[in-house]
């Protein structure tokens, strides 16, 4: 069987496509010659999600070609569509991971920095030290004593698994998907009344419109979540995202990380507490563009039962979408403050 080039579009082998069940929008038609010409879509960010899991998984020795190669496109056509979705680069992507997992190992364990270094990825001890000092301005030694220095064992534990999970995907919130992959069944799976502690709260403040939220997240989450790192802040929670005004043009977001400790912001950043008390706290299932329909449903509860909210709702994203690529995996916290 040929496989016939034409420009502007990714060929792949037949065996490529059947291996990437799901995908409706391939085509094949007869070729002026006889063969059969397979035109795979450009990628989105729901196919690159596999991806994202393989490299997490690997021993970081992958290369762009493997890559491209597993995803069904081109080294150009994967290279780009990756750096559309991620915001990065695949090395970049790569790299960062890899020494974000090495903090997170120096905050919690008494591991080696050799081990740690091969651990992640790095043949070279001496690579991976300088690649950790360009990245966090310390070395890992100095950096294995300044970060999280008072935190207790189980916040050091916790904040390396928050570190683990979100920092993979810490793009990737609120993207949209194509009407193939929205599902139409309830995303509503549970909702209750409880009391909530407050939390110290590190976010970027922005107004954006609806058709670019996914974006303004990931900038709001990529200046946050590396200041929590660098500085050695222990972390309390995901990644989550408050909206203080909403109106028929313009979402008002406040975007960051929950904290375990009180912190001074720098720069764009800000810094508040959320709110402790009772709330309204429901789960949402799914993908980010069914959430509308959760928080309907929340508004149409907390009238029912004649309750007051109290303050801004805010969406805690507790799945890392890379490492479960089914968006009917997705879970997201949605909590409503409600007055005493």
């Amino acid at each position: 069987m040929s496989i016939v080039p034409k420009a502007d579009s990714t060929c792949v082998t037949a065996e490529d496509l059947r291996a990437r069940p799901g995908n409706p929008a391939r085509k094949k038609r007869q070729s002026g010659r006889g063969g059969v010409v397979y035109h795979a879509p450009m990628p989105v960010e729901l196919d690159l999600l596999p991806t994202l899991r393989d490299l997490l998984r690997s021993d970081g020795h992958v290369t762009l070609d493997t890559m491209a190669m597993r995803s069904g496109w081109s080294r150009f056509h994967f290279h780009r569509a990756f750096r559309r979705a991620v915001g990065e680069t695949p090395k970049q992507y790569l790299l960062r991971t890899r020494l974000e997992r090495a903090a997170a190992a120096l905050t919690a364990t008494d591991t080696s920095l050799l081990a740690i270094s091969r651990a992640v990825g790095f043949k070279s001890h001496e690579v991976f030290a300088r690649a950790f000092r360009r990245h966090f301005g310390r070395t890992p030694q100095r950096y294995r004593v300044y970060a999280l220095a008072d935190a207790s064992k189980s916040t050091r534990a916790r904040h390396r698994k928050l570190v683990l999970s979100a920092g993979p995907c810490i793009g990737l919130h609120h993207f949209t998907l194509n009407p193939v992959h929205r599902r139409s069944s309830m995303s509503l799976l549970s909702i209750e009344r409880k009391e909530i502690a407050p939390m110290p709260f590190l976010f970027v403040r922005r107004q954006t419109a609806r058709s670019e939220l996914s974006q303004t997240l990931a900038e709001c989450f990529g200046v946050v979540f590396p200041h929590c790192m660098k500085a050695g802040l222990a972390m309390a929670g995901f990644p989550l995202a408050r909206y203080p005004a909403v109106g028929p043009g313009l979402i008002t977001v406040e975007a960051g990380i929950p904290l375990v400790e009180p912190t001074t912001p720098v720069g764009d950043m800000q810094y508040c507490e959320l709110p402790g008390g009772p709330a309204v706290f429901a789960v949402h299932g799914g993908p980010y563009d069914q959430l509308g329909d959760t928080h309907a449903a929340i508004e149409r509860w907390i009238q029912e039962k004649n309750l007051r909210v109290a303050g801004p709702p805010w969406e805690w994203y507790v799945t890392d979408p890379g490492e479960h690529p089914d968006p009917k995996d997705w879970r997201t916290h949605v909590y409503y403050p409600l007055a005493a």
